[in-house]
């Protein structure tokens, strides 16, 4: 997996790591138990007797009863992950404006919390919607106060950037729910490759930045720097889909509703880093550089 929200998850996982992880915790105090069926020793004829004198109206009644739903047994579903993202984006939002608005030179600190709370959360078994609002309350913050950096240099490069975000996002669904994009271990092992690749190009620019080596984008500049930010929009547009299989893994094999708040805080993770691509990449195109 790509995500580490979804890829370090014992039921958003794949299905076999989530088999390996599951069983090497349980595996040395798993006792037998008694199969579907089968009674313990000494128990055979009470179980037997029961089962002859349970009353025929409660049996009726059961199985007259319309199905249990998702709601009804406290799993998950699509509404609860569309929900909880949507309330996510919405708090995202209305705390970048306001750090836009009255103070955008704490975009640092944002970002600072964001990235140890976002570790956090990543790595915590069980979500804590509390660490993930504050992250999202931090992320606000270092996305209002970067937007409006970005904004004062080149302009309307941040409404392009969240149409463009809003537009890749539709588009990877889309594709996602079509088929027509199918998530294989070969995609994602090429996915986590490409991923680690970009990731140490970009902590080696900014160095180089940072130490006065380059000046400017440093590596990012020019022709060269488009096609880098083509690139990493496309890792981004990629990861979202994978985000939607595991999403849709996690909905089919019916975990626990709270999860929702994990698959929200994936999604979410995932979009910060497609609109930032994006912000940088519209950036260099307007710098001419």
């Amino acid at each position: 997996m790509s995500n580490p929200v979804f890829s370090n998850s014992d039921v958003f996982g794949e299905p076999r790591r989530t088999a390996a992880r599951r069983g090497a915790r349980t595996g040395s105090t798993a006792t037998a138990q008694p199969q579907y069926g089968q009674v313990a020793y000494g128990a055979g004829s009470a179980g037997t007797t029961g089962a002859q004198a349970a009353d025929a109206a409660s049996l009726d009644a059961m199985y007259q009863a319309p199905s249990a739903t998702t709601a009804d047994t406290k799993r998950l579903t699509y509404d609860d992950v569309v929900i909880k993202t949507g309330g996510l984006l919405a708090l995202l939002v209305v705390v970048a404006a306001a750090t836009w608005t009255m103070a955008p030179g704490i975009w640092p600190i944002g970002m600072v919390v964001g990235l140890v709370l976002g570790l956090v959360n990543a790595f915590k078994r069980n979500p804590s919607p509390v660490l993930i609002m504050l992250y999202t309350v931090a992320q606000g913050v270092f996305l209002g106060g970067i937007s409006a950096y970005y904004e004062s240099f080149y302009d309307g490069v941040v409404g392009q950037a969240v149409l463009a975000t809003i537009c890749t996002f539709g588009a990877a669904l889309l594709l996602f729910r079509s088929g027509k994009v199918r998530v294989t271990p070969k995609f994602t092992r090429w996915l986590l490759i490409a991923m680690v690749g970009y990731l140490v190009f970009s902590l080696v620019n900014v160095v180089l930045i940072w130490t006065n080596v380059l000046d400017g984008w440093g590596m990012r500049g020019g022709t060269l720097g488009i096609v880098i930010g083509l690139f990493a929009v496309g890792l981004a547009a990629a990861s979202l889909i994978v985000d939607f299989d595991s999403i849709k893994r996690g909905v089919e094999q019916g975990v626990p509703a709270k999860f929702a708040w994990s698959a929200a805080f994936g999604l979410l993770v995932t979009l910060i880093w497609l609109y930032l691509e994006f912000l940088r990449l519209l950036a260099i195109f307007q710098s001419g550089d």
